[in-house]
């Protein structure tokens, strides 16, 4: 009887010290565990702004494209009649002022053209199927056209098309250096995002470190378009009246982020 009292009172206390010793452990563990908590980031505290900057000047460029389509029975007949009305309106051009390296063909083809024929049959029997019959070639020439004097422009256009262009396309005015104007735009967009940066430190009550990271986002230039197409009639462009062609203002913008370290 003795005996099982003081077994089972041994058992108990190995059960209590047991469970002591498991509390003591996790204890320790979470203790640990939130040490390392307090490391866990070491890396720097940032702040990020982004800057905009525009510059606003006036087109000093213009640039269009025509397009001499020309057809024959045969393929010399065809290319004969295109390369003439082409170089009726390339000596136009240079006579106008145009310089022959701002004159360049951008695309230049010769195919056959093709007509369905169909077989004829007796009335109330089976036809057979038409077939494709060649029927002479087709000549497309486009070439671009840049403009130095914006003046011109209007006259130019006039006058292609008197020569024999079959449409006009693609006309546009832009800044020729353009790269000044990115480069002005991109130290506006940078002062405006140190400005950005340094009133936000001085409301987070942080000081700035140094920066960290840079990025320069590209943004699209927008120019006049005076419209993907304009198609001309040759023979009513003969009495067409010289149409005015505002050039407006170009706008270049650039957008940087920048990233500092505080603390």
């Amino acid at each position: 009887m003795m005996g099982t009292f003081f077994s089972t009172t041994y058992n108990r206390v190995l059960g209590t010290m047991a469970l002591v010793g498991l509390v003591a452990a996790l204890g320790a563990y979470a203790y640990y565990t939130l040490k390392q908590a307090e490391y866990l980031y070491a890396g720097p505290v940032s702040i990020s702004v982004m800057g905009e900057g525009e510059v606003l000047a006036v087109p000093d460029i213009g640039q269009f494209t025509f397009t001499v389509i020309a057809s024959g029975s045969d393929a010399t007949i065809a290319q004969d009649d295109a390369g003439k009305r082409n170089n009726d309106i390339i000596a136009y051009l240079k006579e106008q002022g145009v310089e022959e390296r701002h004159i360049k063909t951008e695309q230049y083809s010769l195919y056959p053209r093709y007509r369905w024929e169909q077989q004829p049959c007796a009335y109330g029997q089976f036809c057979p199927g038409g077939e494709q019959v060649q029927d002479g070639f087709e000549v497309s020439q486009t070439v671009s056209v840049k403009v130095k004097e914006l003046s011109k422009a209007g006259n130019l256009i006039t006058g292609v098309g008197e020569r024999g262009a079959t449409n006009l396309s693609g006309l546009t005015f832009t800044v020729e250096d353009e790269e000044v104007l990115k480069t002005e735009a991109r130290a506006l967009a940078i002062a405006n995002a140190k400005q950005q940066a340094e009133e936000l430190a001085k409301q987070l009550d942080v000081r700035i470190v140094r920066m960290i990271n840079y990025y320069d986002e590209t943004v699209p230039v927008p120019y006049a378009d005076y419209g993907s197409n304009l198609a001309m009639d040759s023979l009513s462009a003969r009495v067409a009246e010289v149409p005015i062609l505002p050039t407006g203002e170009q706008s270049t913008k650039s957008r940087v982020s920048l990233v500092y370290q505080v603390e």
